[in-house]
């Protein structure tokens, strides 16, 4: 009997070494990743160095910030790999965030429409 409660217990060590040996990824993932990571943040340099300005710029240093966030999370903190529910979880509550707040931006210019017809001095 004390012999079989020991044995799943080895068994479940060497599926954990094994599970572990497997999670390793190549060094060319991070290398890649380090090379896109550094095109990206030339790319938002490159925004400010060419004279860029209004939605145009804001837009595209918004863009380059969320590719290599996406990168960085998919790649260095393995999201990329774990299970869909996970994956939601973590992803899911920031692009709910955004949604909110760009309706609270629309919400705001409406509230502002509303405030200069209203409350504006009669001529």
């Amino acid at each position: 009997m004390e012999g079989q409660l020991h044995a799943p217990a080895h068994g479940a060590v060497a599926t954990a070494a094994v599970h572990a040996k497997g999670q390793q990824h190549p060094i060319k993932l991070y290398l890649v990743v380090w090379g896109w990571l550094f095109v990206l943040s030339t790319c938002s340099y490159l925004v400010d160095y060419f004279g860029l300005h209004g939605y145009t710029r804001w837009s595209l240093i918004l863009l380059f910030m969320v590719l290599k966030a996406g990168l960085i999370v998919a790649v260095f903190m393995h999201m990329a790999w774990e299970r869909l529910a996970l994956a939601y979880a973590i992803l899911l509550p920031p692009v709910a965030v955004l949604v909110f707040v760009a309706i609270m931006v629309l919400e705001s210019e409406y509230t502002h429409l509303l405030r200069v017809l209203f409350f504006a001095a009669p001529s």
